[in-house]
């Protein structure tokens, strides 16, 4: 008998698109401080000439991703199930995971007081210590319900309000001194990389697009809008292997459509940084970035502009700590519930950890910018700690390939090309954060 929860895949693209949602939530969580200051200052550094870097950043990790969305619907499995059944010690990867995410307070202690320095500059009669906790405050409210769709349908807004601010900058561009021609945008992708450059190109490759936070996070949104709910039970029939195929086909389609979003706003801030800032000695560094730009628009194109850009980084910045407050909140209690620790089946126990984690994690994250209030310096410190996540990620990925392969579900010659790119580019991007940091 058929379960009432399984579907099988719609085959009209209208259709494929209402059941898109997991991707949103990733641009929201991919398009942060990352984004909004490495990228400019790549641009900034190199000029047009690096503008492929960022592209290529963004393309081509995101096969990585689809393997964990993969392994999440075939198995409906949360992803500490799978990380405790890698080879090794027992629960070796989720213990790993849960150490290293506790260390990322620190850089989520930056991005909330870069969220809170940017809409201070619309609120200049307010410190950025208040309004860290307040944004804590509201994201709290957002998430501790544990709605899957008020994460989506928020996330949803957010991707809107961060891509029309931002190309609304780039586009005000062209009635300044600083606009740039499509001869600029072309000389960028020539695939040639300065050696003075190549450090710089580096480190804007490991932090744009998705990263190991993302890629994990992506596996619970999967999950939630039912994917895997969908397919139902690997019951080796070929119905179940015809239904396995198409949603994850929809899941890469969902994949593919968050790439385009975030690649375009990536795009877009490397060529405000490499039309407004390129040639300049003393680029600015952290949200001195924000201001200093913010300050440019004013002085060429009004106040309006100003507020435009000023809006777009703080819906930039806000996001990611919305989306990550939304992914800590059932990344913690998987590991609590693999650990032992508590009931991760017991749905009432579930609900109630995430209500806790919703309310106590931004309270973590205020403070933490209130001691050190150097949010581009926090957000830096995560990116190391990310640069190590990433190899555990690489290894998982590598391993649910190989279990997975034998299901022959959406797999090709390009795929696998794509795949074992994806493996070398984060795992040398990765190997360079950590020896970097030594």
């Amino acid at each position: 008998m058929t379960s009432p929860e399984i579907k099988k895949p719609p085959t009209s693209l209208f259709q494929k698109l209402k059941f898109l949602g997991p991707g949103f939530i990733l641009s929201a969580s991919i398009v942060g401080s990352g984004e909004l200051i490495a990228t400019t200052v790549l641009g900034a550094k190199g000029g047009f000439i690096t503008f492929w870097v960022i592209l290529v950043s963004c393309l081509v990790k995101v096969a990585i991703q689809l393997e964990f969305g993969k392994n999440a619907i075939i198995t409906g499995k949360p992803l500490m199930t799978s990380f405790s059944s890698l080879s090794g010690p027992k629960n070796w990867a989720v213990w790993t995971t849960f150490l290293l995410t506790l260390f990322k307070i620190l850089q989520l202690g930056g991005m909330i007081g870069g969220a809170a320095i940017a809409l201070s500059m619309l609120l200049p009669q307010v410190s950025p210590i208040i309004l860290a906790f307040i944004l804590g405050a509201v994201t709290s409210l957002l998430i501790y319900k544990n709605y899957y769709s008020i994460v989506e349908r928020t996330s949803m807004f957010m991707v809107v309000g961060f891509t029309v601010f931002t190309l609304a900058s780039v586009i005000a561009l062209s009635y300044s001194p600083f606009g740039f021609t499509f001869s600029d945008v072309a000389s960028g992708l020539t695939f040639s990389l300065p050696s003075d450059l190549i450090f710089v190109a580096i480190g804007a490759f490991g932090i744009t697009g998705v990263a190991s936070d993302e890629i994990i996070a992506y596996t619970y949104w999967c999950l939630e809008k039912g994917y895997a709910k969908y397919v139902g039970e690997n019951d080796g029939s070929e119905e179940w292997k015809y239904r396995a195929n198409g949603w994850i086909k929809i899941m890469y389609l969902d994949a593919i459509v968050a790439m385009v979003i975030y690649t375009v706003v990536t795009a877009a801030f490397y060529l405000l940084g490499a039309s407004i800032l390129y040639g300049n000695q003393d680029i600015p560094s952290g949200n001195k970035l924000i201001e200093t730009l913010a300050n440019i628009y004013t002085q060429t194109l009004g106040e309006n502009a100003r507020l435009a850009y000023i809006s777009g980084a703080f819906f930039v910045l806000f996001s990611s700590v919305f989306a990550t407050l939304a992914y800590w909140t059932r990344l913690f209690p998987d590991i609590f519930g693999e650990l032992g620790w508590i009931a991760y089946d017991d749905l009432k126990t579930r609900k109630t950890w995430v209500a806790i984690l919703a309310w106590v994690l931004p309270i973590l994250w205020a403070i933490a910018f209130a001691f050190v209030e150097l949010p581009a310096f926090m957000v830096l410190s995560g990116g190391v700690i990310g640069s190590v996540l990433l190899l555990l990620v690489v290894y998982a990925a590598i391993q649910f390939r190989f279990k997975n392969s034998a299901l022959n579900l959406a797999s090709g010659y390009l795929s696998s090309i794509l795949f074992w790119l994806s493996v070398v580019s984060i795992g040398l991007v990765s190997i360079y954060g950590i020896v970097k940091l030594f």
